[in-house]
């Protein structure tokens, strides 16, 4: 047996851990001896949900202040952004690639009723390229609807593109309600994304054991390990009813903590073809053990933590939110406007 990042794996793998900051674990390569060097066998990637440390209230503000910097204003006064300038905010290298994005975003405003010539609208603006000469570029006035829709239609792990599919969400697109915003919206996230985990360790156990009606002892063994005390238990100390998973009433770093414990889980079981209940089970307990470790060792007591809000609950907020802030969404109403 060995350890990594607290984590213990069987014997004959190295497994270096790419970290950069306090418990943003990003991915994990296994690698397997052979004579005279390491030769790389699987790579588990664990997307940058697993520990991500949460968007930092500085960088909120600054990237609001930078979005907000680049809005104007039709001379009916309509919010807009040019599409040249959303292309760096959200850190596009390539206008090519970004108008591939745009035209997404148009056929999503165009499937929900809206006409795309009110929220996308072609114009002209001249650029200094050096020397005091200029040229003619082509760009496009986006509303405040269709910077959404092209933030909808871009990378969510992407830093720029999770903030601006909040920042444009708002109404009020005040700095600390969009870190709230944020914050839920990681929290829903996370929780679909355990939900898929574990998903998809039910169906390991299946093919590797002959049936899953042993996941919830599994699971709650892992509970255990990673609370220190049992599932009911921890449900009686949040307050959990009895019908609910403890999991929708845990905080962000639980949810990925049980997340990164259950991945290894996944990737273990198939490495080494458990075949039966005791060994899954041995390895989810060695797994989420270590997580608690690794959390002690931050300060972090999982059985201390306060519950969190429903995430049901937080979930239908959000949506009922988000259909309210884009119903009838203001268009443009321009017709030969250039900048």
């Amino acid at each position: 047996m060995i350890s990594c990042f607290g984590i213990t794996f069987l014997s004959g793998f190295h497994c270096p851990v790419k970290q950069d900051q306090e418990l943003r674990l990003h991915r994990y390569s296994c690698w397997k001896p052979n004579p005279g060097k390491y030769v790389k066998i699987d790579t588990v990637k664990l997307n940058r949900q697993n520990f991500e440390i949460t968007m930092e209230t500085k960088v909120i503000r600054n990237l609001t202040d930078n979005f907000e910097a680049h809005a104007q204003q039709t001379e009916n006064g309509v919010e807009y952004w040019l599409a040249r300038d959303l292309q760096h905010l959200l850190q596009y290298t390539k206008w090519t690639n970004f108008l591939n994005v745009i035209s997404k975003a148009k056929t999503a405003c165009e499937l929900s009723g809206y006409s795309v010539s009110d929220h996308f609208a072609d114009v002209s603006k001249m650029v200094d390229i050096g020397s005091g000469t200029k040229r003619e570029v082509d760009d496009i006035m986006l509303t405040r609807y269709a910077c959404y829709l092209i933030a909808q239609n871009g990378d969510a792990k992407k830093q720029q593109i999770a903030f601006a599919q909040t920042y444009f969400a708002l109404q009020t697109r005040k700095a600390e309600l969009i870190e709230q915003r944020i914050l839920e919206t990681e929290r829903v996230s996370a929780r679909k994304k355990l939900s898929a985990t574990e998903k998809e360790l039910s169906k390991v156990i299946y093919e590797q054991t002959g049936g899953n009606e042993n996941f919830a002892l599994i699971r709650s063994k892992g509970d255990q390990a990673l609370f220190g005390k049992p599932t009911r238990e921890m449900k009686a100390v949040w307050k959990v009813p009895t019908k609910r998973p403890l999991a929708d009433f845990a905080p962000t770093i639980i949810l990925k903590a049980k997340d990164f414990a259950t991945e290894i889980t996944i990737f273990n079981s198939r490495e080494h073809d458990f075949g039966t209940e005791g060994q899954i089970s041995n390895e989810h307990i060695t797994n989420n053990q270590a997580v608690r470790k690794t959390l002690l060792s931050r300060g972090i007591r999982s059985e201390s933590l306060p519950p969190d809000e429903d995430v049901k609950k937080v979930e239908r907020r959000l949506s009922s939110e988000e259909k309210q802030a884009l119903q009838n969404p203001e268009g443009l109403d321009v017709s030969n406007e250039s900048e």
